[in-house]
C-alpha cells in the first residue's frame, strides 16, 4: 500500500491542499530575515501554499515547496534567494 502524503486545510471557505512536491526541487528558497519587511507578497504568490506567516517573517514548508522561485522573483526587497538544493 502506498502512503499518501497530503496537506489539506480550509482557506476562505474552500478546501485547499496539495501533495508533497519538495522532492521535485533542484533549488530551494532561503530567507534573509534582516531584509524581510513582512509584506507577505511571497505568501500571496506561492502556487503551492508552502509559505505561511510567523513572528520572524515568512516560514517555508519545504515539503510543499517545488523550488519554482516565484517567491524570490516577487520579493520587493530580494530577501529570498534560491540556493542549490544539493549544496554542501
Amino acid at each position: 500500500m502506498v502512503e499518501r502524503k497530503f496537506k489539506a486545510f480550509v482557506l476562505g471557505g474552500l478546501d485547499v491542499g496539495g501533495w508533497y512536491v519538495g522532492d521535485w526541487r533542484v533549488l530551494r528558497p532561503e530567507i534573509d530575515f534582516s531584509k524581510c519587511v513582512k509584506c507577505w507578497i511571497c505568501e500571496s504568490f506561492c502556487p503551492e501554499i508552502a509559505i505561511t506567516r510567523s513572528e520572524m517573517g515568512p516560514s517555508i514548508d519545504l515539503r510543499f515547496c517545488k523550488g519554482c522561485g516565484i517567491c524570490a522573483n516577487e520579493c520587493p526587497t530580494k530577501a529570498i534567494k534560491l540556493v542549490d538544493e544539493f549544496r554542501r
